[in-house]
């Protein structure tokens, strides 16, 4: 059995109906937007942000759900996907998970149209029912993404990160949806409890272990439907990089900035910063750095009791770090 699959085994039934409520969710008046929205759901990538939501409201919950449970897993999927297909269009992408992207079939204008549609039907989903504390979380994580990307970019221009700067820009960039996930699990079945804070530092953690991980493939041998050194080209500074940038010589530091800034686009060269990062320890700093991230989010767990959605999260956790792609 696929790893995801035993993941999701404990919410089965629930992501079952998930589905449906989620589907009900987007429905319109206008035909050209439930053709779009039914083209949306069924190029459904793995699904692990409802899987979060779910299984975290089992294990605090002593395996109950609500209705508000359905709400808020609803109301993350609207809100996260509005913000793909925005994604797509100020990255100019033609392809989303192996499929052609909104604004590749429908153009940019309707893909802009879709994603306010779809994130004015998150909001009013939990307006119309009173959920106004999840509508909170989500907001600030929305918030919170928009910060970190805009971040990045003015970073980027400069090429100045520190150690503290990445992390600052991956718990906003990444960490915060799966933190809002957690959080918004917990609180959709006990809105004044403590576990909706560890939730929320639980999926914090994991969001930031995710991240490194990604970074890390940059450099790796593997397939993962990005060719290496992507990130060097669009002069991201991931953690492998920023570590031996602040570890190696002036002239070595020189050259690296000069080869990220100006050379980019070389293929020799951004090769040649592959090889540097790899030998001076880069990835292995990252993968210690990704490793302490799950520990913390292993030990946060731990203080719940034996159960098997308690299992699933863990297995999510380690498969976080183990994915190939």
């Amino acid at each position: 059995m696929k790893i995801t699959e035993q993941i999701k085994q404990p919410i089965a039934y629930e992501m079952e109906l998930f589905e449906q409520k989620f589907l009900l969710s987007m429905s319109s008046k206008v035909a050209l937007l439930n053709r779009i929205t039914h083209y949306i759901v069924n190029r459904k990538g793995k699904q692990m942000r409802p899987m979060f939501v779910f299984l975290v409201a089992k294990m605090v919950n002593n395996g109950q759900v609500s209705e508000r449970t359905y709400r808020g897993a609803s109301v993350i999927e609207l809100i996260h996907t509005a913000t793909l297909v925005h994604d797509d269009v100020v990255d100019d992408s033609n392809r989303r998970r192996g499929f052609f992207s909104i604004n590749a079939l429908w153009k940019n204008k309707i893909a802009v149209l879709i994603g306010d549609y779809l994130l004015s039907k998150g909001l009013l989903l939990s307006i119309d029912n009173n959920d106004f504390d999840l509508l909170k979380i989500i907001s600030v994580a929305v918030r919170e993404m928009s910060e970190g990307e805009l971040l990045q970019i003015e970073k980027a221009r400069q090429l100045d990160i520190t150690e503290d700067i990445y992390y600052e820009i991956i718990r906003q960039k990444t960490a915060t949806l799966i933190a809002a996930c957690c959080s918004l699990g917990a609180a959709s079945v006990k809105p004044n409890f403590q576990d909706v804070d560890t939730m929320r530092k639980f999926g914090e953690l994991i969001g930031m272990a995710f991240q490194i991980k990604d970074d890390l493939f940059d450099y790796g041998e593997e397939a993962i439907g990005k060719p290496t050194g992507i990130d060097i080209k669009e002069q991201k500074m991931t953690l492998p990089l920023i570590h031996v940038l602040n570890n190696c010589s002036k002239k070595e530091k020189k050259w690296l900035i000069n080869s990220i800034k100006n050379h980019n686009k070389d293929k020799k060269r951004v090769k040649e910063v592959i090889t540097f990062v790899k030998r001076n320890n880069g990835l292995e700093y990252a993968v210690s750095k990704m490793k302490s991230f799950q520990n913390e989010a292993l030990q946060l767990l731990n203080t719940y009791p034996e159960s098997q959605y308690k299992s699933s999260l863990q297995l999510m956790v380690n498969y976080v770090i183990d994915r190939k792609k």
